[in-house]
């Protein structure tokens, strides 16, 4: 299939094998929001909100799927009026045959979505998960393959996500031993006859693979193998993966007083005003880093940094951990648009021919004076 043929569903189904659904928050709402998957993509545009002035930049460049952060539908509608401005968005996308699909929570929790963006962006290291939720789920893959065919196989479980271990790629144990098998009168083999016992040199190969990876894994490793049927096991692990959560803390690569951070994060963050309190020549070196509102975890930065970056901040919060001794820096919301380039990104490379772009159009309801 060539990149002209490819459909709004390809485009999803590799963008959710990297920021699968399964990751967003019980109360949220990701996915398809608006529109179908079942269509041919003529281009893709990146955004944090969908205003109409984001869908018109679309019908613009004949764009058919936009990428969102912020679902457009968080709560079920109780009606579609078109003299609404959500109204005139929806029928406006529905007009124009414009797909719109949410990656929300999942975007910020997934590793390297807003929040490692967001830290990254400020140069932190020892990063760790700020708020976790779980831990990463792995399955044990083994399949027996004929040594001729080893590096195959391997190679197309490593292009599904097998074998990633913490910080080690392309992980695998591989053992040596002979199959033996006797094709039927109805068996077309790769090796051997019909009738005959068969004995192969073959290798035995074991992986660990996150457990939303293992069905494409598999299918995979089932069309790079030679066999006819494929001899396979998937086992559950009791091993934990990395933490996954909410948000990241690190430390700063060297100490900084708090008005230098936030002037950092006013640049790193393109954001045109920013909030912050605190004594602006303390020294801060440890911070908490939370894409969007993140007013309800003060209480958790407090335990872990020495500054907290989050946006929504409201006054008495702000003031009570002002005086428990926790600087803060408010970027507002807007600061997330960080992830409308790092999705264009990640999605351009396999689909050379679609044109991707980051949507221009600022949605900061905001304005400094």
């Amino acid at each position: 299939m060539t990149d002209k043929q490819k459909r709004i569903a390809d485009v999803i189904a590799y963008f959710e094998s990297w920021c699968p659904p399964s990751l967003a928050e019980k109360w949220d709402n990701v996915g398809l929001q608006v529109g179908t998957l079942d269509q041919a993509v003529s281009g893709v545009l990146t955004t944090l909100d969908v205003t109409e002035a984001v869908v018109d930049e679309a019908i613009m460049h004949n764009a058919n799927l936009i990428i969102a952060h912020h679902p457009l539908l968080f709560a079920p509608p109780k009606k579609l009026d078109i003299d609404t401005p959500k109204g005139r968005v929806i029928q406006k996308l529905l007009k124009h045959d414009i797909t719109v699909y949410a990656a929300h929570t999942n975007l910020d929790i997934v590793e390297g979505g807003v929040n490692d963006l967001m830290a990254d962006a400020l140069g932190l290291e020892q990063k760790r998960v700020f708020l976790p939720l779980g831990h990463q789920i792995f399955k044990k893959l083994i399949v027996f393959v004929p040594k001729t065919h080893e590096q195959n196989v391997k190679d197309a479980l490593h292009t599904n996500g097998a074998g990633n271990v913490g910080n080690y790629e392309k992980v695998s144990f591989v053992s040596e031993g002979s199959g033996y098998f006797q094709p039927n009168a109805e068996a077309q083999p790769f090796i051997g006859q019909a009738g005959e016992i068969e004995r192969v040199e073959e290798v035995r190969i074991e992986m660990l693979v996150p457990e939303e990876n293992i069905s494409k894994a598999v299918a995979a490793m089932i069309e790079a193998h030679p066999y006819e049927e494929v001899a396979y096991d998937v086992y559950p692990v009791e091993m934990k993966g990395k933490a996954y959560g909410l948000g990241r803390t690190g430390k700063l690569p060297s100490p900084m007083t708090l008005q230098e951070l936030a002037q950092l994060v006013k640049q790193r963050y393109d954001v045109q005003h920013i909030r912050f309190t605190g004594d602006a020549s303390a020294s801060v070196e440890t911070v908490a880093v939370l894409g969007g509102s993140g007013r309800d975890y003060i209480d958790q930065a407090m335990q872990q940094a020495d500054v907290y970056i989050t946006g929504d901040l409201t006054f008495h919060e702000t003031q009570d951990a002002m005086l428990a001794g926790l600087c803060l820096i408010d970027p507002g919301h807007y600061a997330e648009k960080i992830m409308k380039q790092k999705v264009a990104d990640y999605l351009q490379p396999a689909f050379t021919n679609v044109p991707i772009r980051v949507s221009q159009v600022n949605t900061d309801p905001f304005q400094a004076i």
